[in-house]
């Protein structure tokens, strides 16, 4: 797999959660740390996606906003 896109980051699927249309997809990144995709159920279903699968979560954002106290 070939993408231009700089943010991938890769982890196990930890668990989904099938709605209707839409399926939340939480992904765990080496260190735990939990990464949170919704995306359609169709598309989950395409991917073949199960619990342990490992996945690559793509981030392509226009705007990264931060905060600080």
């Amino acid at each position: 797999m070939k993408i231009s896109a700089r943010n991938v980051l890769k982890g196990k699927v930890k668990s989904i959660t099938h709605g209707s249309v839409n399926s939340e997809i939480v992904i765990e990144l080496p260190g735990g740390t939990e990464i949170t995709s919704i995306i359609t159920k169709n598309s989950a279903e395409d991917l073949g996606l199960k619990e342990g699968h490992e996945v690559y979560a793509v981030i392509k954002a226009t705007s990264v906003m931060l905060a600080s106290d």
